[in-house]
């Protein structure tokens, strides 16, 4: 039997009403937006200052009791940050019983859409959104599952390629929060430019105006030692993911010239 999508619950605040057809509440797209984001931006209330906070940081979506769960699996988000800063010590006093609230968001750009007019411009673009409450992680076993999961998201195998596990000043000094995602939503826009018709049946204008779509993908340059490496050769596990990496990047984000 094929396995039935699941997906977050639609709620006023994380349902989009412009372009809805673009949006999805489905968890393995979600998902795979936040995870594959080298940056998440995190917003939370302070009491302390009139203004909402948000900040970039490293996040990945993973479950500590079901390390084999799926992109389209309920999950949890992972955040790491230093141990004493402002949103880790919010956290240890949550104004709710079920932790500090958080808004989350991630985005790719994929193209730029270029049309007869400034107001058909538009993007090709991924974007996320996930509403949740953070808890500190006081286990260290799942702290190392997060610090793992994390290093691992941004070069793949990196961990245990590298000094582990972190010594007692490390593991003090670094906090992780465990956000459980209460409801979340997609909205994505491929393909090409959309005209107006009148603007379409100006010949003059067709002619004169260059329409189509600039792809965008992120390339991963060529590492470059740093000034105390001891490695001779690139390691292979690195220069695969990067190549990989460069090649499957270009190919989606000319996959997304389709409608």
């Amino acid at each position: 039997m094929p396995r039935q999508e699941l997906e977050y619950p639609r709620e006023p605040f994380s349902t989009g009403n412009r372009y809805s057809s673009r949006g999805s509440h489905a968890l393995e797209t979600i998902h795979r937006i936040v995870n594959t984001s080298p940056l998440i931006h995190v917003a939370f209330n302070d009491p302390n200052s009139p203004f909402p906070a948000v900040l970039p940081m490293i996040g990945q979506m993973g479950s500590f009791d079901r390390p084999s769960a799926d992109l389209g699996d309920v999950l949890e988000l992972y955040l790491h940050g230093y141990v004493s800063s402002r949103i880790i010590n919010l956290t240890r006093n949550p104004p709710t019983p079920e932790g500090l609230p958080l808004t989350i968001s991630a985005s790719h750009v994929d193209g730029l859409v270029l049309a007869l007019t400034p107001n058909s411009h538009s993007l090709n673009y991924r974007s996320a959104i996930l509403f949740g409450h953070a808890t500190l992680v006081t286990s260290v076993p799942e702290k190392l599952y997060a610090m793992e999961l994390i290093t691992n998201s941004i070069v793949p195998s990196r961990w245990e390629h590298t000094r582990v596990p972190p010594n007692a000043a490390e593991m003090q000094s670094t906090s992780v929060l465990r956000v459980k995602i209460a409801t979340g939503s997609a909205k994505i826009r491929s393909g090409m430019p959309h005209d107006e018709r009148g603007d379409m049946e100006d010949e003059e204008l067709m002619k004169r105006v260059w329409t189509g779509v600039v792809p965008i993908h992120t390339v991963m340059g060529g590492p470059v030692a740093g000034p105390y490496n001891g490695v001779g050769d690139v390691p292979e596990y690195l220069e695969r993911w990067r190549i990989e990496e460069n090649k499957e990047a270009e190919v989606f984000a000319r996959e997304q010239l389709k409608e």
